[in-house]
């Protein structure tokens, strides 16, 4: 038991050095996620930080990936491109809700609006050296009158497409279209530099990646 506890410290004091080594300053930290995202079965450390910095609406994020090599942490990437600022969630306020890891796959989900509501996940796969976004979904709209739907699977380039619509009156009927759109490359360092528009040729419908 003594043991136990004892390699348990070990393990505590060597991440808290980790994270103390590497933490921007000044920043407070929003989340940790731990799991294998290069696939050496060693589980990596994800780090959310909330910096004092502040860009155009709210106070930046960071995210830090580390690895272990030799039994020192060091930073396998890191952004601040890729989580939203503090306030980017309109009258919802904060906009980040939640990092995780799924098979290999780092997640990042969003969500904000009013009334109108919109939502999008990014999925990221380290690949190339670095972590590229393999995956993109969201939705928007608001009930009553339609929610938009986009899953885009950036590694073979299809786009499905669909708005379902109740108020048909105002905004005509419900839509869905499958395109493909490929050379699309985002990563976590170029995330949200700027948006991506895609216009689907056949509903003419504006996507902003």
């Amino acid at each position: 038991m003594k043991r136990c506890f004892f390699l348990l410290s070990i393990v505590a004091s060597t991440y808290c050095f980790a994270q103390q080594k590497f933490q921007p300053k000044g920043s407070t930290i929003l989340q940790t996620v731990d799991g294998d995202l290069d696939g050496d079965k060693i589980p990596e450390k994800v780090i959310i930080y909330n910096t004092k910095d502040t860009g155009e609406l709210g106070e930046v994020r960071e995210i830090q990936i580390l690895k272990k090599i030799n039994n020192q942490w060091t930073i396998l990437e890191k952004s601040t491109n890729a989580i939203l600022d503090s306030e980017s969630g309109g009258i919802m306020g904060d906009p980040y809700s939640g990092t995780s890891i799924e098979k290999g796959i780092l997640i990042i989900n969003h969500f904000g609006g009013s009334s109108w509501k919109w939502a999008y996940t990014d999925k990221y796969r380290y690949q190339n050296g670095h972590f590229e976004l393999i995956g993109h979904t969201s939705s928007s709209g608001r009930p009553g009158d339609y929610i938009k739907e986009v899953d885009f699977n950036l590694s073979t380039g299809q786009i499905n497409f669909r708005n379902d619509v109740d108020n048909t009156k105002e905004y005509g009927p419900s839509q869905k279209e499958t395109y493909i759109k490929k050379g699309i490359k985002i990563n976590l360092q170029n995330r949200n530099d700027k948006s991506v528009k895609i216009i689907l040729p056949k509903t003419k419908e504006e996507i902003f990646i």
